[in-house]
């Protein structure tokens, strides 16, 4: 397993790869020096650097992801969100001929193991709510942002501070290895 890290708004981001792909990238909430790069992850690192620096709007690598057929099928679909736009659970629910799937749609996107290039973070509610986010909501709201897209304000929204989240592990994390 590879393994390294980038330092950016949101906080550290870590990513892990095996010989065939990208297997995870989350908000790790610090840096380690442990680092194992491979050309996976060397690419890796340079795609997420050209994103936060709004050079990049799609990620040109492979992946790798351990999951359910459904929850691969989830992030298929999550994987051809365009930058700077929005989908809801019921619209990736249709999407993956589970209408009624919502809620298992939203399971399966918070179990996403490789945020950011597998875009969980353009997914919000049926009512245009930002809904949860396993990196934290303030996240998701800088990330939608960050890509152009216009999130309705509210009193939550105007009530998150992202410096409350940069040095956070992302939340839910527990089944990444």
């Amino acid at each position: 397993m590879f393994v390294d890290y980038i330092d950016t708004p949101l906080g550290c981001v870590e990513f892990k790869a095996s010989d065939k792909g990208i297997t995870q990238v989350i908000f790790s909430g610090e840096i380690k020096t442990h680092v194992i790069a491979s050309d996976i992850t060397t690419e890796c690192k340079k795609q997420l650097h050209e994103y936060f620096a709004k050079a990049r709007k799609e990620f040109d690598l492979p992946l790798d992801p351990k999951g359910t057929d459904f929850q691969k099928s989830v992030w298929c679909c999550l994987s051809n969100i365009p930058y700077g736009e929005v989908v809801t659970y019921l619209d990736i629910a249709k999407m993956v001929n589970k209408p009624k799937g919502s809620q298992a749609v939203g399971g399966a996107n918070g179990r996403n193991p490789i945020s950011l290039i597998v875009p969980c973070h353009r997914v919000i509610g049926s009512n245009g709510s930002l809904t949860g986010y396993a990196g934290g909501i303030e996240r998701k709201l800088w990330l939608l942002s960050h890509e152009g897209f216009e999130v309705k304000p509210s009193k939550e929204s105007q009530q998150l501070d992202i410096q409350n989240v940069i040095h956070s592990r992302q939340a839910k994390t527990e089944f990444l290895a």
